[in-house]
């Protein structure tokens, strides 16, 4: 129910927005123009499909010289969702994906995710939380993972580097769930994971994670992410090098089968430590 009225609360947003652009003579190419995005991207922005970031809502209010109404409205939304504010849009643009790939350097993607090692790593990073904090974290990861079940799931490919199965985020029990939770996910041919071997050394993307999406009508975007922030990024140029490094990432990899069969061995050590504990 909260997420609909979000969405409703962003369709306002929209037809706000296109009320306000026709008031002040501006075509959507104009607008974007002024703001630096595309016309089409203002057209998204219009429907409700894209929600801007909140930097791009400053510029269109200095435009249209709305005294900031665009800016507090997206940070009331932005601030009512369960993400970081760096996130939320991108937790959008999963749930109407038709292809996802991702790149993990150090932990598993948060779509592929089980609840135990959820709550371990959120509670790495944040010791004081309150169990209501860490509980709403939680929820939130679960309802975005839920695009991978059913007939519309996108498309979904994980590359993970070694490290990230080898280091025991929760302990041993969870680490071995974790990892039995994606080999299942990659038997049921759900996901596509691929694992990238440290003895590859220096790759094509060393810095955060790495996330492609593709849309139906829309064009792909990249989002990269430090341990501290995140960028939506939506310049073709830049996406077409982010897509590059993923592509080199790709081709580096063990196989799919190879893979899988390091994934469960890795899976069954941690399951045989977790019984001499």
């Amino acid at each position: 129910m909260a997420k609909a009225k979000r969405q409703d609360a962003w369709e306002f947003f929209g037809e706000l927005l296109k009320e306000r652009r026709e008031t002040a003579g501006l075509s959507r190419n104009d607008l974007g123009a002024r703001v630096f995005v595309s016309g089409t991207y203002i057209g998204l922005f219009e429907q409700g499909v894209r929600k801007p970031q909140l930097d791009v809502a400053k510029r269109i209010d200095e435009v249209l010289q709305t005294g900031g109404i665009f800016e507090r409205t997206c940070k009331k939304l932005i601030d009512s969702s369960p993400y970081a504010s760096y996130f939320h849009a991108v937790a959008e643009l999963e749930a109407v994906a038709t292809k996802i790939c991702e790149f993990a350097p150090t932990v598993v993607p948060g779509l592929l995710q089980t609840p135990e090692y959820m709550r371990a790593q959120i509670l790495a990073m944040y010791p004081f939380a309150t169990e209501e904090y860490i509980e709403e974290k939680v929820t939130a990861r679960l309802d975005r993972a839920r695009i991978l079940e059913g007939a519309t799931r996108p498309e979904y490919w994980a590359v993970l580097h070694e490290n990230t199965l080898l280091t025991p985020v929760g302990g041993p029990a969870v680490m071995a769930s974790q990892l039995e939770h994606i080999a299942t996910l990659a038997r049921q041919r759900w996901v596509l994971v691929t694992v990238l071997p440290r003895s590859v050394g220096a790759h094509a993307h060393m810095t955060g994670t790495l996330k492609l999406m593709e849309f139906q009508d829309q064009p792909p975007t990249a989002y990269t992410e430090t341990e501290f922030s995140g960028t939506l990024l939506d310049d073709p140029a830049v996406v077409k090098q982010a897509q590059r490094a993923y592509d080199l990432l790709r081709v580096a990899t063990l196989s799919p089968e190879a893979s899988l069969a390091l994934i469960e061995s890795a899976a069954e050590d941690y399951r045989r430590c977790a019984r001499t504990t």
